[in-house]
């Protein structure tokens, strides 16, 4: 887990866009927010976040394929505090391991 979040930031997700909007609506928790096509904004105490995401081409490592989702967070009018307290518990149920 990070412990702070930039006001900006990008990602690269291992998932499909599929899954990522399935897990989504569990990752907002209780916040207020709206889809529309690829972006969603969140209301977040007096300010706001935006995310965009773009389905990527899969990265190839040998026979493997795993699908690429470039997500990028900007949050607006949201202070240091606010951005952990959202951030944490949406990264660990986005979160996926292997075994």
């Amino acid at each position: 887990m990070q412990s702070s979040y930039a006001e900006q930031f990008q990602r690269d997700m291992g998932c499909t866009e599929a899954e990522w909007l399935g897990w989504l609506p569990v990752a907002m928790g209780q916040c207020v927010w709206q889809r529309s096509g690829h972006t969603m904004v969140a209301i977040i105490g007096q300010g706001q976040l935006n995310v965009q995401w773009q389905v990527m081409p899969p990265r190839v490592i040998a026979l493997m394929r795993m699908p690429v989702l470039r997500v990028n967070f900007d949050f607006q009018g949201v202070n240091a505090g606010e951005r952990y307290a959202f951030m944490r518990p949406f990264d660990l149920c986005m979160q996926r391991g292997g075994g």
